[in-house]
């Protein structure tokens, strides 16, 4: 099937059926700007469909037991690997590159750890007299929103997660990116029962009202935190629970007793993956000043190595996948430059036509300026050099995000003290932007609630239950009479 074929047949994917309607909204390429296929916009109806139809899955999925749920979702982690080729050549058009594999690749990985972690019981209590047991429950339809960088990868997350506990699921991808998560619902339409999992397009009213939807359960939601403020004020409401993971702000601290030459691949790596769209990518790198002309030259050279351009013309870096982020990111180094900051590299738009954006190593910008206090989310990437840990753990810490954090050091038991005082849901030492299905992964302050991967992602997707089973009747009815005077 050709790529213009496969574009002409996606839908949304309700109840088990490829649904189109005539409601349509464009998808443009990152690359040139121009329209590269047309998205169905679903209405209020086809969200009371596909709700109704996760609804009336529940029972049949949950009843088919624990193992046929893992075995489903084996199934559906390795569809994606046997479509590898169609759904990367739609998804290539709205990325404005061919990423699909590390998303693909990744989506498995996740299916097979979510189809290998048992569901836990933990046996609170366990006497003669009583055995006390935590549970995790089905919670019920659950309202997955994705976001425009990683849209597979973060919906299939939210697919498995659900669907290993006995939850059913309607997923939503950003409008940015819509094509490619279509494109995968008509690779599983068939692997799971109908209803079981949904797939509808559209913008952000449609998200809106699968958070309000009453037959929603629970919202995983990935994007900024200003969306993630509203998701959440909403789900509160309606005392829906939540797991969002949104933006951050990622410190790195370069402590002075690290190899320059070894240490600064490794850091442009973790900054500038996916063109800097990482949500757990580094963001703020502060490096003590022994070693900071050193590091600030070696990142340069990295940066000018790199070509932000298409693939077809040499190009080793993507594009920014919205217009919208690649005017800010533009907006953000401009004012830094402006007010006295010097780009080391980079520093512009690097073509006339598409998003394409220098990757930039930017020096003499602190605290105060944007592009250091905000999220960049692009190829950018403030350099701030410091004179004691205190002062950049200080500094790390001043900010309203939480998501990840680093230290780098060749001396680890210092390095994990520092790392403990990151107020963040993930710090590392001497690495940075590794994200793994069993290690559990989310923010804290304004970069989210809850956690995705390891035994707490699970626990997000479900209800706990107590049980408390007493082991002889002749106890109760003894506690009942005595209660009776018999």
């Amino acid at each position: 099937m050709s790529v213009t074929e496969s574009l002409a047949g996606l839908g949304h994917l309700i109840n088990g059926k490829i649904v189109r309607n005539s409601e349509t909204f464009p998808v443009l390429s990152p690359s040139t700007g121009e329209v590269v296929g047309y998205a169905p916009d679903a209405t209020p109806e086809l969200l009371d469909q596909a709700v109704a139809a996760a609804e009336a899955a529940l029972g049949g999925w949950q009843a088919l037991g624990e193992e046929a749920r893992r075995e489903a979702v084996r199934a559906l982690g390795a569809a994606l690997i046997e479509n590898f080729t169609p759904i990367d050549n739609v998804e290539s058009l709205e990325k404005g590159v061919q990423m699909a594999a590390i998303e693909l690749y990744m989506a498995q990985v996740y299916a097979s750890h979510a189809a290998d972690t048992p569901l836990p019981v933990d046996i609170i209590e366990d006497t003669d007299e009583r055995l006390v047991r935590l549970v995790r429950k089905p919670v019920g339809v659950v309202a997955g929103i994705s976001p425009w960088n990683a849209p597979l990868l973060i919906m299939a997350e939210k697919v498995f997660s659900s669907l290993v506990v006995g939850n059913t699921i309607v997923c939503k991808p950003s409008p940015f990116t819509p094509l490619g998560t279509l494109k995968v619902g008509e690779v599983w339409k068939d692997l799971v029962p109908p209803g079981v999992i949904n797939i509808l397009a559209g913008g952000d009213e449609l998200g809106a009202a699968m958070v309000s939807h009453p037959g929603t359960r629970l919202i995983s939601f990935t994007g900024s935190v200003a969306a993630g403020k509203k998701i959440a004020e909403a789900a509160g409401r309606a005392m829906k629970p939540a797991v969002c993971e949104l933006g951050g702000n990622d410190a790195a601290i370069v402590l002075p007793d690290v190899d320059v030459k070894v240490v600064a691949p490794r850091l442009f790596g973790a900054a500038f993956l996916m063109s800097g769209q990482v949500c757990a990518a580094i963001k703020r790198l502060y490096v003590h000043r022994s070693i900071y002309a050193d590091m600030v030259a070696e990142l340069a050279g990295y940066a000018q190595l790199a070509k932000a351009a298409p693939e077809s013309e040499g190009g080793t870096m993507g594009p920014l996948v919205t217009r919208p982020q690649f005017e800010r990111v533009s907006e953000l180094v401009s004012e830094a430059l402006a007010g006295g900051a010097r780009a080391a590299a980079g520093g512009g738009p690097a073509m006339s036509s598409g998003n394409y954006f220098t990757p930039t190593i930017l020096t003499d910008a602190g605290p105060g300026v944007r592009v250091v206090d905000e999220e960049q989310f692009g190829p950018v990437l403030p350099v701030i050099p410091f004179d004691d840990a205190e002062e950049a753990i200080a500094a790390a810490n001043a900010t309203e995000y939480g998501l990840c954090g680093s230290i780098w050091t060749a001396d680890i038991e210092r390095g994990q003290e520092l790392a403990d005082r990151l107020q963040c849901g993930t710090a590392w030492v001497n690495n940075h932007s590794e994200v793994a299905p069993h290690i559990p992964f989310g923010g804290v302050k304004s970069s989210g609630v809850g956690r995705s991967g390891g035994r707490p992602g699970i626990d997000g997707y479900s209800n706990l239950q107590s049980q408390v089973t007493y082991k002889g009747l002749d106890r109760v009815r003894g506690a009942d009479n005595a209660a009776s005077g018999k």
